[in-house]
């Protein structure tokens, strides 16, 4: 069996043309765009180099994006502040706070001041909450809405499906499985410390492989006919990309794979711009 390829680069493509469309559609009826703020505390211009990519993307789409790049040694209580104001500003519908921030300013505080309704990276610890208890229209980190996404556009059955997610971070392995859980998947949640790792993978019919470990999971661990969601990127030392799965080896048992670089990656950003725009639509409605 030779994998099907889940190309994110085409897929966030339609997701943004989606997205385009919404926002065109927000701005006729409400009179403005939706707005997204990103707030950067960095003194590195290749952080806002990379950054500066929402932005762009977010105006692409019609919306009214800014990065708001403030210097590395803002402190906790002015970025509090500066959150505050933009949770005021009625023209800011989605607040995301670029991760990581300098070892001074407590993230948990950071990310739990963004107000939930604008919270488009959903890692408040309401929207985290309302995710956990399966609440419909809860806002859930941008990677594995992008995750979901990919695999509704290979047709790939949900429901009843084994699914083992090999990552517990809050920002992805956690949310995706309550988001495969919602769909009805049966779900198992692997890490570090499990035990026959290869073993629990190989009874995966969907695979979601998000521990930042290059290769970690070898072709010798993938179900026949399994599908293989990649997030992992590490950089090798020639400076390149490399996923979590050995995607050669890989290739010959799945059925569907994301590749790294051009899989998970450029959903995330297009996922962003949709939790951006539901977060617009849904603010306008609650008033």
């Amino acid at each position: 069996m030779a994998a099907k390829i889940l190309d994110g680069k085409a897929i966030a493509q339609k997701v943004r043309d989606e997205v385009r469309e919404g926002v065109a559609r927000f701005a006729a009826a409400h009179g403005r765009p939706p707005g997204l703020d990103v707030l950067l505390v960095s003194g590195d211009p290749a952080s806002v180099t990379h950054t500066r990519n929402k932005e762009r993307m977010s105006n692409e789409v019609g919306m009214r994006g800014r990065l708001r790049a403030l210097p590395a040694e803002t402190t906790e209580a002015e970025l509090l502040a500066f959150i505050a104001e933009l949770n005021a500003d009625e023209t800011v519908d989605g607040i995301l706070v670029q991760l990581p921030l300098p070892s001074h300013i407590r993230e948990h505080r950071a990310l739990g001041a963004v107000d939930p309704a604008k919270d488009v990276d959903g890692l408040h610890p309401v929207n985290a909450g309302l995710l956990a208890l399966g609440r419909p229209g809860a806002l859930a980190p941008c990677t594995p809405v992008g995750c979901m996404r990919l695999l509704a556009e290979a047709g790939v059955q949900i429901a009843g499906a084994r699914a083992v997610v090999v990552g517990r971070s809050n920002l992805v392995g956690r949310p995706i499985a309550e988001l495969l859980l919602a769909q009805h998947a049966t779900v198992s949640i692997a890490h570090s410390r499990t035990r026959d790792l290869q073993a629990i993978c190989r009874e995966a019919d969907i695979l979601v492989a998000a521990a930042g470990k290059p290769k970690l999971i070898g072709g010798d661990c993938i179900k026949e006919g399994a599908a293989v969601i990649d997030v992992g990127q590490t950089r090798n030392e020639a400076g390149k990309l490399a996923g979590d799965v050995d995607f050669d080896a890989a290739s010959a048992r799945a059925a569907w794979i994301t590749p790294v670089p051009g899989g998970v990656g450029p959903m995330t950003i297009a996922s962003l711009l949709e939790n951006t725009l539901r977060a617009a639509e849904a603010r306008v409605a609650a008033r």
